[in-house]
């Protein structure tokens, strides 16, 4: 699976200013959350809990207040997309990203749609889990990878199997100004702020200052969210149609 580019994978002389993601661990195997430990660890990421099970994860985000909590979707009692619903609802300001062993887990519709970053496969190399912590604790989403977008697509598009109560992000658009639209519509398509500044010929900070005002003016969690708000109103139109 491809993935976001590191840019900043592992120790260097700069890693003592590097800020230090702290992230919660939920997977049913303890040999995937060892493995996922002990290389974030390595990279100058701190793990401050582990659990086993979907309720464990919602118990350990609120006494810890991560910044990122990795959930795997299948685990027994509470699976990862109720763990995830009732994190993003109790511990504001963090970031849900999906683990998965399967490219193609319906769950992850419903995920994206409630507020998670982004999703990565099991299969992940270190260095890309490190890059994809680090990327969605600055608040950007794991949007990158095809697999991702097409995703998103078959979500949006109504394709993918219904998800029981999946939050619904603000359809109105009225509060945005014409650029803004712009910028949202080409979120959707994918763009990165880079790519968004070359294609609107503006500075990156520009770009930034748009992207925020159009997460504030639409009470948006991040890309991710973004993205499928861009397909749901039909800014972006899925691939087929």
């Amino acid at each position: 699976m491809s993935a976001p580019e590191e840019t900043s994978s592992g120790p260097t002389a700069g890693a003592a200013a590097e800020r230090r993601p702290r992230v919660v661990i939920a997977d049913d195997q303890e040999l995937v959350r060892t493995g996922f430990r002990m290389i974030l660890t390595a990279r100058g990421i701190d793990v401050v809990a582990e659990a086993a099970d979907g309720a464990g994860a919602v118990a350990a985000a609120v006494a810890h207040r991560p910044d990122v909590a990795l959930l795997d979707i299948r685990m027994p009692g509470t699976d990862g997309l109720e763990a995830a619903r009732r994190i993003l609802a109790l511990v504001p300001g963090c970031r849900v990203v999906m683990l998965t062993t399967f490219d193609l887990d319906h769950y992850v519709y419903a995920a994206l749609a409630a507020g998670a970053s982004g999703f990565l496969l099991k299969d992940v190399t270190s260095a890309h889990l490190a890059a994809a912590v680090r990327l969605v604790d600055t608040g950007d989403a794991l949007l990158a990878p095809s697999i991702t977008r097409r995703l998103v697509e078959r979500f949006a598009s109504g394709t993918a199997p219904a998800a029981a109560g999946a939050a619904t992000v603000h359809r109105d658009l009225a509060p945005l100004t014409p650029r803004e639209v712009e910028v949202l519509t080409l979120m959707g398509r994918g763009l990165s702020n880079g790519e968004l500044a070359r294609e609107l010929t503006l500075s990156e900070s520009t770009v930034k200052t748009h992207v925020a005002r159009i997460f504030a003016k639409l009470d948006l969690r991040d890309r991710a969210q973004a993205v499928v708000l861009a397909y749901e109103t039909g800014l972006v139109a899925p691939k087929g149609r």
